[in-house]
């Protein structure tokens, strides 16, 4: 699957999921750790760690699993690394905390209308 389309398919299984405020930023040509970036919220740890585990899940199903993850410890930012597409998903205090949009703000943001409601 191409990184743009695993980006917005992540997206919609998040937005699915009521994660809140899901952005994605295209890094391509500023980093080589991936291509996009999906930052979401949940409003709680469980939320967090559910997002993470669906978007696990679904990918899953399609044949594919992530390269490494992190976070799922503490649930208060759980990082899943699908190579060139990076999942972020936070409770709201960790994201306003580490404020990954405006450390990529250079990167140039996805449109996501079409499969984000929110």
């Amino acid at each position: 699957m191409e990184p743009l389309a695993l980006t917005k398919k992540v997206a919609k299984i998040l937005d699915d999921k009521k994660a809140v405020d899901i952005k994605a930023i295209k890094i391509k040509d500023l980093s080589i750790i991936a291509d996009y970036f999906i930052i979401a919220t949940g409003t709680s740890t469980t939320q967090v760690k559910a997002l993470a585990d669906e978007v696990e899940y679904q990918l899953s199903q399609m044949g594919l699993e992530p390269n490494k993850t992190d976070g799922y410890q503490s649930s208060t930012w759980v990082v899943l690394d699908y190579y060139d597409v990076m999942v972020h998903v936070f409770c709201g205090d960790q994201r306003e905390f580490y404020s990954l949009e405006r450390l990529w703000a250079d990167g140039e943001p996805v449109d996501l209308s079409d499969v984000v409601t929110g």
